[in-house]
């Protein structure tokens, strides 16, 4: 009789150990196990490890538990509270704040024949195209309903310098508008340059207007891809790029930005392209795969790529990076890294729309087209769809536009509870694009396992988590791309007993 008890006290404190593992996605990597939870914690378990932990047999003396139960993979009743606290900083937190990023175009005409142009632009004479005065007035009044403090007024095309009565307008009006103080409101101008002039650069400047083009390489790559018929493009860009390098700590302190658009003639040239940003002068570089929209969908065929093309590249161009930072001691960053890192590495988790759950479209952004139609986002009016026209700013009103069904559709179809993604050891990190989604399948709930843009994130995340797990000074390097200072480091950060790194 004593030994049936002592077994029923025995099978209970077993099933009482077990529950105390709390909720847990996993991926074996090489010879290891990758866990993540909700709050985007992490831990690397060799085999053996990766079996107690799931059994509930991690001995409670052992280091390991106490990383377990600090990183919250173990249950206690008392830390519910600090749990959800975290999940709703980490992962909530950005969505209830209304869109803090506005798009205008206040164009879409363009001088340039982009190979990968997205955005559909128009012959550069044809004036029909042009955003008026009456509609960029009543955008910026729409923009100013939104009860975010911090407004982005971002201007796209085409080219926008090719409307420059209407910009001028808008960054006087919106000034005029914001005399009280309630918002916090930064312009931004997206150029090619080809247009730009000292004067024009002298007021941007003075308004406080900042900038960004795109440099997709050296002179062989950029004008490869951004053909402009009536000069040469890298010529041009590069120009002003060095004159407003200079000139920024004069005015304000946001340097001068530019963004890469990877097509296949691109691939080979990986060292080519980063040399060429740290050569004009900046510390960092963003490599973003192509998107399947616009022109670019059309001509995928010829520039386009497969993910696994992608992720060579990429890998290559990754591994120069961190190479000239730990090897040769040069500051250098590549963006896609460093925000990814900040999600895994940091306590705090950027602004960053395109891996937000839910997404930003039309919650953290709005894009206003030249005729005053109002689209989700920048990609949605790419692919100029009714599925992701909410309005237009001379009918609408900004909490009709809020509450309307496509927002809402939005918001359901790139939350990742539910969808397949809710399996992926990832999904703490992640997040998924609709309109992309809509382009491949035509369907907002695509099944992103199958997706092009599903396969690059995971190769990269892949890799990042590779380099994290088996090289400490990558992993200093990711931190400090993160924000993390030395004093911020947490506690537990062992590596898995036992791994093989092949």
């Amino acid at each position: 009789m004593k030994k049936e008890v002592s077994k029923k006290k025995t099978r209970a404190k077993k099933i009482s150990d077990r529950e105390r593992v709390g909720f847990f996605r996993f991926k074996k990597i090489d010879n290891s196990y990758l866990i993540t939870n909700e709050v985007g914690e992490y831990v690397f378990l060799a085999p053996s490890e990766f079996d107690n932990f799931s059994a509930g047999k991690i001995s409670k003396k052992s280091a390991l538990y106490q990383e377990l139960y600090q990183k919250h993979f173990l249950k206690n009743d008392q830390d519910l509270e600090i749990y959800a606290e975290k999940y709703q900083k980490k992962n909530r937190h950005l969505c209830s704040q209304g869109p803090s990023l506005h798009i205008i175009v206040i164009t879409l005409r363009c001088n340039h024949n982009c190979s990968y142009c997205q955005a559909s632009s128009k012959h550069s004479d044809d004036l029909t195209f042009d955003m008026d005065i009456e509609t960029a007035k009543k955008t910026v009044d729409f923009i100013f309903d939104s009860p975010n403090r911090d407004v982005s007024i971002e201007f796209q095309g085409g080219e926008p310098l090719m409307n420059w009565p209407v910009l001028k307008f808008i960054v006087e009006y919106a000034g005029e508008k914001n005399k009280n103080g309630k918002k916090d409101v930064s312009l931004r101008l997206v150029s090619n340059y080809s247009l730009m002039d000292k004067k024009k650069a002298e007021y941007l400047l003075k308004n406080k207007v900042t900038f960004c083009t795109s440099l997709d390489g050296n002179e062989k790559v950029h004008n490869q891809n951004r053909f402009w018929a009536k000069g040469n493009s890298h010529g041009v860009t590069a120009k002003w790029i060095k004159y407003l390098l200079k000139e920024y700590k004069k005015h304000y302190e946001y340097k001068p930005a530019a963004l890469t658009t990877i097509t296949r003639f691109s691939l080979p040239f990986w060292k080519e392209i980063i040399d060429e940003y740290i050569t004009l002068g900046f510390d960092s570089v963003f490599l973003r795969p192509l998107a399947p929209l616009g022109i670019a969908k059309k001509g995928w065929e010829k520039i386009g790529y497969s993910p696994k093309e992608f992720l060579d590249f990429y890998k290559k161009s990754l591994d120069y990076i961190l190479d000239l930072n730990l090897k040769e001691k040069k500051k250098f960053r590549e963006v896609g890294a460093a925000l990814i890192a900040t999600k895994i590495l940091a306590d705090s988790t950027p602004n960053f729309l395109d891996h937000r759950s839910p997404c930003g479209a039309g919650i953290g952004q709005l894009l206003y087209n030249y005729n005053g139609d109002i689209f989700t986002c920048d990609e949605a009016r790419m692919l100029n769809e009714d599925t992701f026209r909410l309005g237009n700013v001379k009918k609408e009103t900004y909490s009709g536009i809020m509450s309307s069904q496509s927002i809402k559709a939005m918001c359901l179809s790139s939350c990742l509870d539910g969808l397949a993604c809710d399996f992926c050891v990832y999904k703490p990190y992640c997040g998924v694009c609709p309109v992309v989604n809509f382009a491949e399948t035509g369907n907002i709930f695509a099944q992103m396992p199958n997706s092009s843009r599903c396969m690059i994130y995971k190769g990269i995340f892949d890799y990042l988590f590779q380099k994290i797990r088996d090289d400490d000074k990558i992993k200093e390097l990711l931190m400090t791309w993160a924000g993390i200072k030395p004093k911020q480091k947490k506690i537990f950060d062992k590596k898995p007993k036992n791994i093989n790194k092949s």
